[in-house]
């Protein structure tokens, strides 16, 4: 029976996915669990697994297209049902079927949605612009408006619509970025393409001055990735949308640090400071499991899992892969844990399993230098912990001043889901757990 490839949700806000590299082609043999495609999603660049073994088939969507989740994009069957392609299956990249098989009637335009969107802005007829990809993106549409503007010769008014298709250029996708990038106008090149167009051997390394178009292309997105710009849209909606409140408090670290030195020695494993913290905060979300919820359709959503999610910084942004299930293992099993995630993440290899599920996320910064600072809570979480770095510190001890190792805990709280009181509990077992670690250690 044939499996359908679907497009997968990584979490509970996702509302599609880029795909950015098809690792199989139609007709190849796949096997269940190995590499299928790499997807991009508003958090992380990750490789989907194959969900069976043997042909894929029927590739619907290709390289650079954002498709909705749940959305099937290609099929796999068994070898002796893959011996006839279905109609109209493409080729990954979304080139045309072969010329042996049917074209339909109507073949429907493909474009981007931000395309769609200028385009209905500018009331651009989709069906009049023709690209090298066959997809149609914002700077195609871009360009096309532009060439609308520019006047016509022997004294003409404007280009009419017909004129200023023509004048549009063919140009592959990585052209049109790399033209954008170096400052580059498409329309000075020879295209060395089929029929002409502009591939990216065409672009010169040397930057120019930028034309009209190219800014207008580049305005305000220029060097932003899709992961980041999407990261800032969901920053901006939680702290515009979710109530913040903030609770601060610093804490002595004296007997973290003999803690991390006995984990080391008796477990032999690199024990780190956030694999200390993540088990405390994973045995204080137990003690507290209000803090483990989540504001979900005017309703609070109780996790009964202690998934930690650690952010991390990689090249495109920011990333949160999840420690599953925190509050089960070791400080060893925590250390092997973290450290793979971390090297994958900064890697661009996590699985879609290594950002599901997240219910508490903490943001360490210390080592960075930073005393304090305040998180926007990670959505639909409702709490983020924010790690400051470990100092010495002028503190009052007895009544007397002294100088002892402190680190600033800021919790971050959604003041749907949590209140002060509930936020304030968590955090105060937590640093009661920082100060007396020592029972907690297996």
């Amino acid at each position: 029976m044939p499996t359908n490839v679907i497009m997968p949700a990584l979490e509970l806000a996702q509302e599609t996915g880029k795909i950015l590299r098809w690792m199989k082609s139609p007709g190849d043999s796949v096997a269940k669990g190995e590499p299928l495609l790499e997807i991009e999603t508003d958090k992380v660049t990750v490789e989907v697994e194959a969900p069976a073994s043997g042909v894929l088939r029927d590739v619907a969507a290709g390289v650079g297209d954002v498709v909705p989740v749940g959305r099937t994009i290609a099929v796999i069957v068994a070898p002796d049902e893959a011996r006839t392609a279905a109609p109209g299956a493409s080729a990954p990249g979304g080139s045309a079927p072969p010329s042996g098989s049917a074209a339909p009637a109507t073949e429907p335009v493909r474009a981007s949605p931000l395309a769609r969107k200028l385009a209905e802005q500018h009331g651009v007829d989709l069906t009049r612009l023709k690209t090298a990809s066959g997809r149609i993106e914002k700077a195609d549409v871009l360009a096309y408006v532009e060439a609308q503007k520019a006047p016509a010769g022997n004294g003409a008014a404007a280009a009419a619509p017909a004129v200023a298709a023509a004048r549009l250029v063919a140009a592959s996708p990585k052209a049109r970025r790399l033209a954008a990038e170096r400052g580059v106008d498409l329309r000075a090149l020879r295209g060395s393409g089929p029929g002409g167009a502009v591939t990216a051997d065409d672009v010169p390394a040397v930057k120019a001055p930028p034309s009209p178009a190219a800014v207008a292309a580049t305005a305000g997105a220029h060097g932003v990735s899709n992961v980041w710009r999407i990261m800032a849209e969901r920053m901006t909606s939680s702290w515009t949308t979710a109530p913040h409140f903030f609770l601060v408090r610093e804490v002595n670290v004296s007997r973290l640090a003999s803690w991390l030195a006995q984990a080391r020695k008796h477990s032999g494993a690199q024990v780190s400071y956030t694999d200390l913290l993540v088990r405390l905060v994973a045995a204080a979300i137990a003690q507290h499991p209000r803090v483990n919820v989540s504001w979900k359709d005017g309703t609070l959503v109780q996790h009964p899992e202690i998934n930690v999610g650690l952010a991390v910084a990689v090249d495109d942004g920011l990333v949160v892969p999840v420690i599953h299930r925190a509050d089960t293992l070791t400080l060893a099993q925590l250390a092997e844990h973290r450290r793979d995630l971390v090297a994958r993440a900064q890697a661009g290899k996590l699985r879609p399993a290594d950002i599901q599920g997240g219910t508490f996320t903490i943001s360490n910064l210390g080592t960075y230098g930073v005393d304090a600072f305040s998180a926007i809570v990670n959505p639909p979480q409702a709490a983020i912990l924010a790690v400051g770095r470990i100092a010495d510190r002028v503190v009052a001890a007895n009544g007397q001043a002294v100088v002892q190792p402190t680190m600033v805990l800021t919790l971050s709280c959604d003041h749907r889901a949590l209140d002060g009181a509930r936020g304030a509990q968590f955090l105060g077992a937590l640093a009661d757990l920082i100060d007396e670690p020592l029972a907690l250690v297996r």
